[in-house]
């Protein structure tokens, strides 16, 4: 059988080449391409057509939920394994919504970041132990009838881009150009999202984005 392809994602030079470096020692896997921010990613991505990206979240211009989410769109054969510190639940829950195959912390070993690559490969799903167990009771809560509905499903896949766009300080004019939509569309979008939130400032809107994880800060 043919090595599993791999192009790994990681803003931070010396992480990456020591991720690279271990990887390159497993005689089933590839080292394709490296990647150091989220456009980046999604272009070698679209041209080597990997078996598996491993990405990080926090990156700069994309990040990899953003990242995610377009890979799985636009490669649906390629399988994505975040490769990241970040625990907190709106991170995992957004990751695995947007199709992310396997969850992995940066405090993995060697052995177990190749085995959830290999897993990732064959279809399955890699999770960290502690990310399991989110998993599991992000299941249960699921289950219960009687959960109440995340705010942030109300919101549009076009309201999300606005707002995280709006929570990393982008003018309306910027997130207009970023989007390729009107300003008027922007300032649509805008009411339409404070309403289904209720909340009415710009402030509101940025502390809201980093309690949902839309926004990714760097611990």
């Amino acid at each position: 059988m043919p090595n599993i392809s791999v192009l790994l994602v990681e803003d931070h030079h010396v992480v990456r080449k020591g991720i690279a470096y271990l990887l390159s020692m497993e005689e089933d896997i590839d080292m394709v391409g490296e990647a150091e921010d989220g456009n980046e990613a999604i272009k070698m991505a679209k041209d080597l057509c990997p078996d598996v990206v491993i990405m990080d979240i926090t990156m700069p211009n994309l990040n990899g939920i953003d990242v995610v989410k377009q890979i799985r769109k636009s490669i649906p054969e390629t399988k994505v394994l975040i490769l990241t510190m970040h625990t907190r639940e709106q991170y995992i829950r957004q990751a695995l919504r947007e199709g992310a195959s396997g969850y992995l912390l940066k405090e993995s070993t060697q052995e177990e970041l190749a085995n959830a690559i290999r897993t990732v490969h064959k279809g399955g799903v890699a999770l960290s132990p502690s990310i399991s167990r989110f998993v599991l009771n992000e299941y249960v809560r699921q289950a219960d009838p009687k959960k109440e509905v995340d705010s942030l499903e109300l919101l549009t896949d076009r309201e999300r881009q606005v707002l995280r766009l709006i929570a990393e300080g982008k003018t309306n004019k910027e997130v207009a150009k970023c989007l390729s939509i009107s300003k008027s569309t922007v300032n649509i979008h805008r009411t339409n999202i404070m309403q289904k939130l209720d909340i009415h400032d710009t402030v509101g809107l940025v502390r809201y984005s980093v309690e949902k994880g839309i926004i990714v800060i760097d611990k």
